[in-house]
């Protein structure tokens, strides 16, 4: 097992232990809300933006206590967006992590009510007391995974995805959709890592910025090429997705041989980002590396 994928397994069951934590409350007032934000959270997933996270505070010296509930509080947005983003009016999947979808499992109305409930519960989890971290500080997270998560990130991202849907649009066009849609949520993992540590240096924080944007888009861009070259079964969701909505995509725009070339690109300006900062930096460059070469 490598360092990054026994890594990557420590964060995952940590986060999966903090989501069990904050959604399983003793007396819910829906048993069935629960039972479905607790589907839709933990029915699996690389937990990327955790392990950001927790990756990005360690090497800045925060401890686990402290990043435990930012994990999974950005988890909980990923979540819900998956849960949504599921639904009849968006991409209408009925396979999500090799499982049947939330809206599937379950029905259309709890379903959004599971998204609603834990886009709301992540504030919640972040707005309590937390351990090591500066009042100031906790404002500024919270204030990231606000504006990452809404009208200036992913929710813009999403409806500008839907609005490309059987329309030719351009590259620059293209990266404003994947920049908000999916690289938002990854930014704010990679910043709200970074803000535990209270004196990070604006440098710093600039250079770790430049790497998260680049690692983001990296991230979709490897994902608009699995839709072609990878499975259902490796993927856990219906593969040829993005082709059968008629969606446009970097191996639609570019071709294939191009759209591999670009990730290679964004791959190296990530690592040129870390190679700057006076850290650590080995687990984020592993990740990095794991992130244009994954096949699901």
């Amino acid at each position: 097992m490598t360092q990054l994928t026994s890594t990557m397994q420590q964060f995952q069951v940590r986060v999966n232990e903090q989501l069990e934590k904050h959604i399983n409350y003793s007396s819910p007032a829906s048993t069935k809300l629960n039972e479905a934000m607790t589907y839709g959270a933990l029915l699996g997933g690389k937990r990327v933006r955790p392990f950001l996270v927790y990756a990005v505070g360690q090497m800045l010296g925060s401890k686990l206590e402290t990043l435990d509930p930012i994990a999974a509080a950005i988890e909980c947005i990923h979540a819900y967006s998956l849960i949504h983003d599921d639904l009849p009016a968006m991409d209408d999947d009925a396979l999500r992590r090799g499982h049947p979808t939330c809206h599937i499992k379950y029905d259309e109305a709890t379903a959004i009510l599971a998204g609603d409930a834990l886009q709301t519960l992540a504030f919640d989890i972040l707005s309590t007391d937390i351990e090591h971290l500066l009042p100031q500080s906790q404002l500024k997270i919270i204030n990231t995974l606000a504006k990452a998560s809404g009208e200036k990130g992913m929710c813009a991202g999403q409806v500008l995805d839907i609005a490309a849907e059987n329309t030719a649009i351009s590259l620059i066009e293209l990266e404003t959709i994947h920049n908000a849609k999916t690289g938002a949520l990854i930014l704010a993992a990679v910043q709200m890592g970074a803000l535990t540590k209270a004196d990070i240096a604006p440098e710093e924080f600039a250079l770790l910025t430049r790497f998260a944007t680049a690692i983001g888009l990296a991230f979709q861009v490897q994902d608009d090429i699995l839709d072609i070259t990878s499975d259902t079964q490796t993927l856990g969701k219906p593969q040829g997705s993005d082709q059968a909505l008629n969606k446009s995509t970097y191996p639609a725009l570019l071709g294939l041989p191009a759209a591999q070339q670009k990730a290679q690109d964004l791959y190296k300006e990530a690592l040129h980002a870390l190679s700057q900062l006076p850290y650590n930096t080995q687990l984020l460059e592993l990740f990095s590396h794991y992130i244009i070469k994954r096949d699901k």
